[in-house]
């Protein structure tokens, strides 16, 4: 049986599915993935960000005044990339990129410890700072501010989706002849193609 005998028709499904494997094998951060971005002008940068939800699309959370969040402002588009090795998969996805709603970044925020909390709160993400000891004050600061209530998101923060447009599937094959599979938007569902690896 070939791999494309097992494909969902919707790639999300595909990747809750891969998700799910993943974290059943026990790999570390399952939920790990590189994001890509770029200016309006096309300047690229990427990083590690944790997909937290895959529902519509693949959701993850960051202060809207990083770079990512400056990027995203400027071009709402996006690449995302998952990488289980043991498992032998790759996860590929491109598409647009929308801002969750204040009600779903919240219900996530609450589920945040409260270190992390403060620590959003505290860290003006991608900016210069002077030292650990600068970041360790503002966090002091924010703790007792907070003191003995609830921590809610700063209004610099939140959630992203990335809705994809397209999703790539690749399965290790030895000899590098892997199994590598596109799902594209099409008027109604999704097309699927085979690609040589």
């Amino acid at each position: 049986m070939h791999a494309a005998d097992a494909l969902p028709d919707d790639p999300l499904d595909a990747a809750r599915a891969w998700l799910a494997d993943a974290r059943a094998a026990g790999v570390p951060l399952p939920e790990r993935a590189v994001v890509a971005t770029a200016t309006r002008n096309g300047e690229p940068s990427a990083r590690v960000v944790l997909v937290r939800r895959i529902d519509s699309g693949f959701v993850f959370h960051t202060n809207y005044e990083s770079r990512k969040g400056r990027n995203l402002a400027e071009n709402p588009r996006a690449a995302l990339v998952a990488w289980w090795q043991p498992l032998g998969r790759q996860l590929r996805a491109e598409g647009d990129v929308e801002r969750i709603s204040p009600e779903e970044t919240a219900a996530y925020f609450a589920t945040r410890p409260r270190g992390s909390q403060l620590g959003a709160w505290a860290s003006p993400q991608s900016e210069e700072i002077g030292s650990p000891d600068e970041l360790e004050a503002r966090v002091a600061d924010f703790d007792r501010r907070f003191a003995g209530q609830e921590i809610t998101p700063p209004p610099f923060w939140g959630g992203y989706r990335l809705v994809p447009d397209r999703v790539e599937l690749w399965i290790h094959g030895d000899d590098r002849l892997h199994d590598r599979f596109a799902y594209e938007r099409a008027a109604e569902g999704w097309r699927i193609v085979r690609l040589a690896p």
